[in-house]
């Protein structure tokens, strides 16, 4: 299987880890936007942004994945 055709199986783990990374880029930004806006510090708001990029898409893989459980 390609992975073209993996990310295209909506029970792959490819899939789920894309999706995953892909909306952790997303909402990390926009947390790191917020971060830097009420401290105004870009150092903490990247800081900010780093810890919740890693603990969040290991929280929405497992997420995903149990999802996928459910037939």
């Amino acid at each position: 299987m390609t992975l073209r055709e993996d990310l295209k199986n909506p029970n792959s783990h490819a899939r789920s880890l894309t999706k995953a990374f892909t909306w952790r880029v997303t909402a990390t930004l926009t947390t790191a936007v917020i971060a830097y806006i009420v401290t105004g510090e870009i150092g903490t708001a990247a800081v900010i942004g780093g810890i919740e990029f890693v603990v969040k898409f290991f929280i929405y893989y497992g997420h995903e994945r149990a999802w996928n459980l459910i037939q």
